[in-house]
């Protein structure tokens, strides 16, 4: 059997650690085998190694979903790649095999997109985890359920007439979240926090700031949405804050929140202004491609052309040369500690 170097979780609290060990996945039905490129850590990536979020029935595991590689072999079936192809995907959840921290992993075809000439692998892998986040959220039956772009001709969906709420516009979810309701043409889509010059450029009709108490930001959400809201993203809050959104929608019509489900929790109802007379429905999204072939499939048959016609536009992120172990654990517990993170990516292979 091959084998290679990765770095993997043996037990769940433990530090991340190196082996040389570990043996190379081959591609199944409709999978690809890549040499990995680049391998991208978000926050989940911390609760795995810390919690066993996804991760404990299955030790050990190997971190990183975001993930991008040369195919160096190509499984039964596959239609959409040949060897010698880039190509950017997002990995399982579960299983050792897709995860990017190593140096050769399996990814599916039906999630995953060749990166256009002009675009580095780093560019291409600041999508997969964040965007399919926002991806779901906004277009998902288990999210807003805001028909997606490319059902346009299908539906009959007042999209001009439509607005969005996206609390949480400086966190990767909520600048996907802007970028897709600007791809999809809703015509009013309100922010809180983030850069207005950046969101602005990238589709946001009103940019709004967090000072002044709940009670100042709900006003200021109110005098722009009325009692009309009723789609709303946080992308950001943990339950103790996800009243603001709750409180933002229409008192007369029912609202729906999305919220990502690693954020999920009891809400505190008298934190809530005003009377919700319709009710609200709270959405706990995950935003994994596999869990929702139907919406994810589309998108990433389409990523290709979203990147070369600057449809959806790469995030910032930093780069740390190779499978630096004490690297991937300072990261990881800079996410525990609550300390500012942009985005990491290892540079696995050139």
């Amino acid at each position: 059997m091959l084998k290679q170097t990765a770095l993997i979780v043996s037990e769940v609290g433990g530090r991340v650690k190196p082996t040389s060990e570990w043996p190379v996945p081959q591609p199944g039905y409709k999978q690809v085998q890549i040499r990995v490129t680049v391998a991208g850590l978000n926050p989940h990536d911390q609760k795995a190694r810390d919690t066993g979020l996804f991760i404990k029935d299955a030790l050990p595991a190997i971190l990183g979903n975001d993930i991008t590689g040369v195919i160096t072999h190509v499984g039964p079936e596959v239609t959409k790649f040949k060897t010698g192809d880039r190509i950017v995907s997002q990995s399982q959840l579960v299983g050792y095999q897709q995860k990017a921290l190593q140096q050769y992993a399996i990814v599916d075809e039906d999630f995953a997109s060749k990166i256009p000439k002009g675009f580095n692998d780093h560019d291409a892998a600041t999508f997969p985890t964040n965007a399919v986040a926002a991806l779901i959220s906004l277009f998902d039956p288990s999210g807003l359920d805001i028909p997606a772009p490319w059902r346009k001709t299908d539906v009959s969906f007042d999209y001009a007439g439509a607005t969005l709420l996206v609390l949480g516009g400086g966190s990767n979810c909520g600048r996907f979240g802007v970028q897709f309701a600007k791809m999809a043409g809703i015509g009013k889509i309100v922010v809180v926090g983030g850069s207005k010059e950046e969101l602005r450029r990238w589709g946001a009709t009103h940019i709004l700031d967090r000072h002044g108490g709940d009670e100042a930001i709900i006003k200021r959400i109110r005098d722009i949405v009325g009692d009309d809201l009723v789609y709303a993203f946080d992308a950001i809050n943990l339950p103790d804050g996800q009243h603001l959104a709750i409180s933002a929608l229409s008192s007369s019509k029912t609202g729906k929140v999305a919220r990502l489900r690693f954020s999920s929790g009891a809400i505190d109802e008298s934190k809530i202004f005003g009377e919700k007379n319709a009710g609200y429905e709270m959405r706990n999204v995950l935003g994994l491609s596999h869990s929702k072939p139907d919406t994810a499939k589309p998108f990433w048959d389409r990523v290709e052309d979203y990147l070369r016609n600057e449809s959806l536009v790469p995030l910032k992120y930093e780069v740390v040369d190779g499978l630096d172990v004490e690297k991937v654990n300072e990261v990881l517990d800079r996410y525990r500690d609550g300390k500012k993170v942009v985005q990491t990516q290892f540079r696995v292979s050139i």
